[in-house]
């Protein structure tokens, strides 16, 4: 149906030289893949799950990269597995760029409501700030994983997520959140 709608929308689109619609554009739109959500707005989030995701790639750049490292110290390297290794690293520093662009700065982290000057203002816009930087840092760490093999930027990644989950989320919702991984997590997946 999300394809169906997707093309449809894309035929309704004309191209530049012309007023009518192309079925290049309209196959450049449905084999895009889909990558974060809706923006209708249908009120429907998963604030959580997107942490969870942004988690899930930070392990596997974090893999890729000893992988590239191992791989790359070789006698004969596999080249095949490398170049594998290094365009799954880049698509998940991808993954993590787009979302944090088009689900959070797009979607969820709002400015003050509050009028300016009081004292909600103040405390709104503090939280907002910190919001704005913690997702700022997670594209360029994300953007520096895939300009090298440094460890160092993963964990730039899980420092950043960390500090918009506190930014972002309630203490309330943080000691809710974390408790569930918890039990979740009863067995290992390595």
């Amino acid at each position: 149906m999300l394809i169906g709608i997707t093309l449809a929308a894309a035929l309704l689109v004309p191209s530049p030289e012309a007023a009518a619609p192309t079925a290049a554009g309209a196959a450049a739109v449905v084999s895009s893949p889909a990558v974060v959500h809706c923006q209708v707005p249908c009120g429907i989030y998963g604030d959580h799950l997107r942490v969870q995701m942004i988690t899930e790639d930070a392990a596997t750049i974090e893999k890729a990269m000893k992988q590239i490292a191992e791989l790359s110290a070789a006698e004969k390297p596999n080249w095949n597995q490398l170049v594998r290794w290094i365009t799954t690293k880049d698509e998940h520093a991808q993954k993590i760029q787009d979302q944090v662009s088009a689900y959070w700065l797009a979607q969820r982290i709002k400015s003050p409501a509050a009028p300016q000057g009081s004292e909600e203002y103040a405390a709104q816009n503090g939280s907002y700030m910190t919001q704005l930087v913690m997702a700022h840092r997670l594209t360029t760490f994300a953007m520096k994983c895939k300009q090298t093999t440094d460890l160092a930027n993963v964990q730039g990644l899980r420092d950043s997520l960390k500090g918009l989950e506190g930014a972002y989320f309630s203490k309330a919702d943080l000691e809710h959140i974390h408790g569930a991984d918890h039990k979740d997590a009863d067995h290992d997946h390595k």
